[in-house]
């Protein structure tokens, strides 16, 4: 099974609380679901999907659209109309091209609408003043 065409066809964003004091502690969920499968041709299905990002009581992304994928078992899209849910091996494939498709777009679209960005955000730590900083073991780059 591959992916040959990737697309974003409706992008919504909302913040729901005014930009005021930034609230802590804000919890991002992200969720990706199939919304409808198309049989194209013989082994090739067009997958419809949405992608929400959303924050806890601050706002929301949602992203709508579609992928295509050939060499496909030809009755997956009786067997998702049925119990709603796709063999482990393509689901696991299909759900990775989403996410890895619409971060990025739900990055830009978080700043555009001043929310933070729906990815953690690495920690840094500088030692400060009478702290020594511990030596690091591995290779050393210069």
């Amino acid at each position: 099974m591959s992916i040959t065409r990737f697309s974003i066809k409706s992008i919504d964003a909302e913040r729901f609380s005014s930009r005021g004091k930034p609230k802590k502690n804000v919890r991002i969920d992200h969720n990706s679901s199939i919304t409808k499968i198309k049989h194209i041709t013989k082994d090739s299905f067009d997958i419809y999907f949405r992608f929400t990002a959303g924050y806890s009581g601050m706002g929301r992304i949602e992203l709508e659209g579609s992928l295509e994928i050939q060499d496909a078992p030809t009755d997956l899209a009786e067997k998702w109309r049925s119990d709603n849910k796709l063999p482990n091996e393509i689901a696991n494939k299909v759900h990775s091209a989403i996410i890895q498709n619409c971060i990025p777009q739900a990055v830009l679209i978080s700043r555009e609408i001043k929310l933070p960005p729906p990815i953690p955000m690495p920690k840094v730590n500088v030692p400060g003043k009478g702290k020594k900083k511990k030596p690091q073991r591995g290779m050393e780059v210069a």
